[in-house]
């Protein structure tokens, strides 16, 4: 049997060439098998080898098909057993989306402080500390604080 990478798959099936599709269940995953109009028959293939394309869940084979145009075809289920679903995990995949929702997060977290901040500062009542003040206050703090320190080392 040929295979048919995605990419060759679009190519044979935008100039005509594919004449019949069937996704075939085998255990717990989906396989597209095609039918050419040189009469071989393919199978859908991996891109970076030649291991065979499988699907977890039907319905994300059926869309991609349907993206190709490919929309009529024909299901054999006879060797479906949905208990043998493979448990594939992709922990590089689980940490870049932990990352991804965190970094989400937190953009909408710091947006929300910006929109207060900004909200603060255009409410006519909100009552300004000049710069010179804030300095001297914290000149103030930091002498105590270094005065509190040197009874402390004594």
């Amino acid at each position: 049997m040929n295979t048919l990478t995605l990419k060759e798959l679009r190519a044979t099936a935008q100039s005509g060439g594919i004449t019949g599709v069937t996704l075939k269940a085998e255990g717990g995953a989906f396989f597209v098998k095609i039918d050419t109009r040189s009469g071989e028959e393919a199978i859908l293939t991996k891109a970076r080898n030649s291991q065979p394309r499988s699907f977890g869940n039907p319905l994300q084979a059926l869309t991609l098909l349907r993206e190709l145009g490919l929309v009529v075809g024909f299901f054999n289920v006879a060797l479906w057993n949905p208990d043998e679903k493979a448990g594939r995990t992709r922990p590089d995949r689980t940490e870049a989306l932990k990352r991804a929702h965190g970094a989400a997060e937190h953009d909408r977290w710091f947006r929300e402080q910006v929109q207060q901040g900004v909200a603060e500062a255009d409410d006519p009542n909100t009552l300004w500390v000049s710069h010179k003040v804030v300095k001297d206050d914290i000149q103030k703090q930091r002498k105590s604080l270094q005065a509190r320190l040197a009874l402390k080392a004594k």
